[in-house]
């Protein structure tokens, strides 16, 4: 969708999102001026199957990706929406990755590196060999007597070809992959330092992150999600799935359809309070809020059901509340934004 902004005299940074679910497409192109970030185009493309059948990596279930269809999809994505940047920062979905933390000893800067990939081996449950891996200081400080907190997030090498592909064939620049929970933080945690469970909702699977002072601590997901519920209304009213897939999104917990979801929902919270549990263990303090995201995060009624049944603040995700857009889209972007968080997140990436 081209957004109607008018003409410039100056030339902003512009740089895209890409967020490849597992049955959408989504891209943000987002441009700075100064401060000041600004939506300039955005577009998606619903693809049922654009994934071959899972394989086994970290003792769980990932997928692999249709690559040259993803790449024709991508691409009239970027072509309806006039899309112009070609620089890139591509998501990889939660399920591709393997998040860990651990602990080190007091230690410098220059001795970190070592350490991390020295336990690296021990942590990360497929030879090194087989992954790239990152990772970040989320607590401590160099050269101090204080044990340093370390997480580190693991990705196939096959996952980062595949995407290295997809972008080459779509005309794109790959100028960074990154785990999509991070773009999730990037785009829907301001300036809040408390713990805070980030609960996204996608299509096949939900991830349940626990963030405290603005780094991610736990992170944990699993494939009760969004299909699932659909297929739950389809199964409980003998409708077939996409009359469903309607019912669900205008009904969503409300009235019957409560009842109908509630064991659903109620395992996806299960969860939530065992992250909760664990940070609470680790680090001593009490998860005070819950931010829903994703494609089901707006489902009628899930906000209340949250907030009521784990008695936390809860709010809706809100990717787009510090980007500037046109207010004849306010309606469209309250409405789309929780499952626009990941691609605004990589876009603001590119930006930083």
């Amino acid at each position: 969708m081209k957004i109607p902004f008018g003409s410039f005299t100056f030339i902003p940074k512009t740089f895209l999102g890409v967020d490849i679910g597992t049955s959408s497409i989504k891209a943000v192109e987002l441009y700075r001026w100064g401060e000041r970030r600004s939506l300039k185009n955005y577009g998606e493309l619903e693809i049922p199957s654009m994934y071959k059948k899972p394989f086994r990596t970290f003792e769980k279930n990932a997928l692999l990706l249709e690559r040259t269809d993803i790449a024709k999809a991508l691409k009239a994505v970027l072509e309806e929406a006039h899309i112009e940047a070609k620089q890139a920062v591509f998501s990889i979905p939660d399920f591709s990755s393997f998040f860990t933390n651990f602990e080190l000893p007091p230690m410098s800067k220059k001795e970190l590196g070592d350490a991390v990939a020295f336990e690296a081996r021990r942590h990360i449950p497929v030879p090194l060999s087989e992954v790239v891996f990152d990772w970040q200081l989320i607590e401590g400080r160099y050269e101090q007597n204080t044990p340093l907190s370390i997480l580190m997030v693991a990705v196939p090498n096959e996952v980062v070809r595949q995407y290295q592909e997809i972008a080459k064939e779509a005309g794109l620049q790959l100028v960074a992959l990154e785990a999509e929970v991070f773009g999730l933080i990037r785009s829907c945690i301001w300036e809040d330092e408390r713990p805070i469970v980030l609960l996204d909702i996608g299509a096949q699977s939900t991830a349940v992150n626990a963030v405290f002072k603005g780094s991610l601590r736990i992170s944990h997901s699993f494939d009760i999600a969004g299909n699932a519920l659909t297929e739950r209304i389809a199964k409980s009213l003998s409708i077939d799935y996409e009359s469903a897939q309607r019912e669900k999104a205008q009904k969503g917990m409300t009235g019957e359809y409560a009842s109908i979801l509630s064991p659903l929902v109620d395992m996806i919270l299960g969860e939530v309070e065992k992250i909760a549990d664990a940070f609470q263990q680790s680090k001593g303090r009490t998860i005070e809020k819950i931010i829903l995201g994703g494609g089901s995060a707006k489902l009628p009624g899930l906000k209340e059901y949250v907030q009521q049944n784990m008695r936390k603040e809860v709010e809706i995700a809100d990717p787009f509340r510090s980007i500037y857009y046109p207010p004849i889209l306010e309606g469209t972007m309250k409405a789309t934004g929780p499952s626009y968080a990941v691609s605004v997140g990589m876009a603001l990436r590119g930006l930083e």
